[in-house]
């Protein structure tokens, strides 16, 4: 009986562990990370399973048929006045990256887009309307590439407020 509780409380001791570090994680790119405007595609924001959300299609996360990509690597981006990211290419490793140019994360989602890992929004019910003025995606970018959807952006690149 003494063994069994000592093996639940090791599991739950390593359960929060992973929980903790999970959100300090996502913590530290939330407030370190570059802000970085990615360019919408207009998508249904609507789960009735799920809840009410909005699934985030990114215009610069489309693939150009006919040229081959890595399954996982980086998409490399530089920024415009307004900081509305523009990607230059695909990697597979970290390096290089010039002046100016930002990396994200990303694996292969299908044979036409790759995902980096912020596609989706979640949101209160009743504040639908609100968020069909979404232009952007307003995500934190650390140097390593990993990335978090902080906010959605309207067409004068104001923060939508839930």
């Amino acid at each position: 009986m003494q063994r069994t509780r000592i093996i639940i409380l090791a599991n739950l001791l390593l359960l929060f562990g992973v929980i903790t570090y999970n959100v300090v994680k996502k913590e530290t790119v939330l407030n370190q990370g570059t802000l970085i405007l990615m360019k919408l595609r207009p998508v249904d924001p609507i789960s009735y399973l799920q809840g009410f959300f909005m699934t985030i299609d990114y215009a610069e996360t489309r693939i150009d048929y006919g040229n081959e990509h890595p399954n996982r690597g980086y998409m490399i981006v530089t920024l415009d006045e307004n900081r509305v990211a523009k990607r230059i290419r695909f990697q597979e490793e970290l390096e290089p990256l010039n002046e100016g140019e930002y990396r994200m994360k990303y694996f292969k989602a299908n044979s036409w887009e790759v995902n980096i890992g912020a596609e989706s929004y979640f949101f209160e019910d009743g504040a639908a309307k609100k968020f069909e003025a979404a232009e952007y995606g307003g995500l934190r970018v650390l140097e390593d590439g990993h990335t978090l959807l902080a906010n959605l952006y309207d067409s004068a690149f104001q923060v939508i407020e839930p």
